[in-house]
């Protein structure tokens, strides 16, 4: 705890106040809750952050570690629930579109609120609302840990999906928030390379946990990351929030959202399980209510998601190219891991370790992405990443029962994983880009809540589509046929993201370099 203490402290003076510790904050913002002389929920005042803070301080790198750790912990747990779906379905004996519901339920509460977490945090503040979110995602995680049926852990995650979509949108907001302007790409591709690591990692960890221990320590293992980050947080990050955020909330546009989405969702995945009339009925209900909602956020003067925002092409553009990607991202991940252990043989512990490519080139080549997005625009990484991406998948689609690693599956991970570096961190540095500052948390909550209904589609989608039900996840022959075809699809997907970003997306003006005026002094 000393070392957390001195590793976020500093001092420094503005306008003749001092600040002190947690990144920056005033004195007068030290009232709060304490406990052990940590500030775990400082009072809001009216007081804000001093000075923007410089990424390599002390206080930068823990604003950036809290961010990583938090956002990490819920990508982390969106893969590696993937590699331990086989065995959950074997032991809770659970149908293929009961595991579609496991990997959707967190996407749909996900989706469905994370515009109102980002809302939150701009009006109660960002540190606020994301600490909240990581003891609710933890205290979820332990339910999903002890859950005995199907039904159980699908609840489970539902509510954990709920911490995600608070503590999710935080996590990048902080940054936006603290960090000064010209820092903010390099900590973006850091947050983006670091937090894109956790996600790959989820394979291997889910695999060796499921292998030789049980798949309950799959959600277990967040308990600990999230206390870690609290502790951070708590300490390092300092409190920023929008001073123009209205004091009301848009709940009619919450209801809405999250309405269509369970009914387009609940459509797709029991289309071929349930009564046509009642698929019918939920899909007309879901769709209706998308449309619902797009009219209230119009007229409301509070709205979740303020329509203005879509009034930048930049901001719409990058919208609608994360809406297709990760729509072939969801299926990849959903699709993949059970191919590998159901069609070509392996154990969770070596399907997680096949995907090892992932991290490693996210490792030493995302925050890359970033720096060379700031030096050529994010046009032609938007473009050719998605593109690159689908040359991998393509690989990937041909993997089969008589497939060996080095020949069939490492090149296209490699390929595929060389196209998430190139599109990441330019992704997510435009969106906030496109938008005001004082909306960093919910442009990024809409960003997120894009991405995430795509996945969410997508994962619902394709099983029908490709004519996958009941327990065809562990027939080899149906999966196969399922897989390949999903693949393909998934494919056009990221094809189409790549068309869209170099058709719409603009790089930024470049600044003009400040000449000396005619008779200056040298």
């Amino acid at each position: 705890m000393q070392k957390l203490n001195e590793l976020c402290s500093h001092t420094s003076t503005a306008n003749g106040q001092t600040v002190h510790a947690a990144g920056g904050l005033r004195a007068d913002d030290a009232a709060g809750i304490s406990a052990g002389g940590w500030q775990l929920f400082p009072a809001m005042t009216d007081a804000a952050l001093a000075e923007p803070l410089r990424l390599e301080s002390s206080a930068g790198r823990g604003v950036l570690a809290a961010a990583v750790l938090g956002s990490g912990m819920a990508m982390l747990d969106g893969t590696v629930v993937n590699v331990a779906l086989r065995k959950i379905g074997q032991d809770l004996e659970a149908s293929l579109s009961q595991l579609q519901w496991i990997s959707n339920g967190y996407l749909l509460a996900l989706a469905s609120l994370i515009l109102l977490g980002g809302s939150l945090g701009d009006r109660f503040g960002r540190r606020r609302i994301f600490v909240i979110g990581v003891v609710w995602f933890a205290l979820a995680s332990l339910l999903c840990g002890i859950a005995q049926t199907p039904g159980q852990l699908i609840l489970a995650r539902v509510v954990q999906g709920v911490g995600a979509a608070l503590l999710t949108p935080g996590s990048l907001a902080m940054i936006q928030g603290a960090i000064r302007p010209e820092d903010r790409p390099k900590a973006i591709g850091s947050w983006s390379g670091l937090g894109s690591i956790a996600a790959a990692l989820g394979p291997f960890v889910g695999g060796w946990l499921v292998q030789y221990a049980d798949w309950r320590w799959v959600f277990l293992l967040n308990l600990p990351i999230a206390v870690v980050t609290v502790l951070i947080a708590s300490r390092c990050v300092p409190e920023t929030r929008d001073p123009q955020a209205v004091r009301s909330f848009d709940m009619a546009g919450a209801a809405l959202g999250a309405v269509g989405l369970a009914g387009m969702t609940f459509a797709l995945i029991e289309s071929q399980t349930s009564p046509p009339s009642l698929v019918i009925g939920t899909g007309v209900v879901g769709v209706a209510s998308m449309v619902a909602f797009i009219v209230v956020e119009q007229r409301s003067d509070h709205p979740m998601m303020p329509t203005s925002l879509f009034a930048s092409r930049q901001f719409s553009a990058a919208n609608a190219m994360t809406l297709l990607v990760y729509a072939a991202l969801g299926g990849v991940i959903f699709f993949l891991v059970l191919d590998l252990q159901t069609v070509v043989g392996y154990g969770p512990l070596r399907a997680g370790v096949a995907t090892l490519p992932i991290t490693l080139v996210m490792l030493l080549l995302a925050k890359q992405g970033g720096a060379l997005s700031s030096r050529i625009g994010p046009r032609l990484p938007m473009a050719l990443g998605p593109l690159v991406c689908a040359a991998g998948i393509a690989w990937l689609a041909l993997v089969d029962a008589q497939s060996t690693y080095w020949l069939d599956i490492f090149p296209g991970l490699v390929v595929f994983s060389l196209g998430l570096a190139l599109l990441v961190a330019p992704l997510t540095g435009t969106v906030l880009a496109a938008a005001p500052d004082r909306n960093a948390g919910i442009a990024s909550g809409v960003n997120n809540a894009v991405a995430r209904a795509g996945s969410l589609l997508a994962v619902s989608a394709l099983p029908a589509v490709v004519g996958l039900a009941g327990a065809d996840y562990d027939r080899p022959a149906a999966l196969s046929a399922g897989y390949q075809q999903a693949m393909w699809i998934c494919v056009a997907l990221l094809a189409g993201g790549g068309l869209t970003s170099y058709a719409l997306i603009r790089n930024p003006p470049r600044p003009q370099p400040v000449r000396a005026l005619a008779g200056s002094a040298d």
